[in-house]
């Protein structure tokens, strides 16, 4: 199924098709990203929407996903790590922090450390808001490829493969996030993107 962006119903339908466990593609702040609803303490292993990004990209498992958030404070449900301000405050926006999570966390998504980003699109941040959870976002590719920037390669490429298409026109000239870790309070830019440290 295809959408636009633009129209009314645009966010109910993606948060729909998350919550629902279904995969989509959905238009960042930055480029287009292969979407899932995150597993949370007491529903794991019920949606499994990672395995199936996963096997979409053919990823292998041992790289984490980025986990995409509301609002900036959503960090502190799953971290304890103290995140300065010349952090937080490029939230929202395209900065995506990689940062420890608490145990129930790591148990539950087999990792010590993830990337979480809060969005720059306010209409992301809605469809995330209405879902209650993180959602999965990872780019729209095969493992190994270059990202696809243009809705025809995305539908060629992915349209029997992904639930939901919501379309935003191509983004061809869209360049990933800034990731950045903290390391002994200092952070360390990982790749350089639109934001600089």
């Amino acid at each position: 199924m295809t959408c636009s962006k633009a129209d009314k119903d645009s966010v109910s339908l993606a948060a729909e098709c998350l919550k629902g466990g279904g995969i989509a593609i959905l238009p960042t702040d930055t480029v287009y990203g292969i979407s899932g609803i995150a597993d949370l303490p007491g529903r794991e292993r019920m949606l499994r929407t990672a395995e199936r990004i996963y096997a979409m990209k053919g990823r292998p498992e041992s790289k984490p996903l980025i986990r995409l958030i509301a609002e900036p404070d959503d960090i502190f449900l799953y971290t304890d790590d103290n995140i300065p301000p010349e952090v937080l405050c490029r939230w929202p926006g395209a900065v995506t922090l990689i940062v420890g999570v608490r145990p129930e966390f790591s148990a539950l998504w087999k990792s010590d450390t993830i990337a979480f980003r809060c969005p720059g699109d306010s209409w992301l941040r809605a469809v995330i808001k209405e879902c209650g959870a993180p959602v999965y976002s990872t780019s729209v590719n095969r493992s190994g490829k270059d990202a696809l920037g243009t809705e025809h390669e995305i539908i060629a490429e992915f349209g029997d493969e992904a639930d939901l298409f919501v379309t935003d026109g191509d983004k061809t000239r869209a360049v990933p996030s800034t990731l950045v870790r903290l390391e002994d309070g200092a952070v360390r830019v990982l790749r350089q993107g639109p934001v600089r440290f």
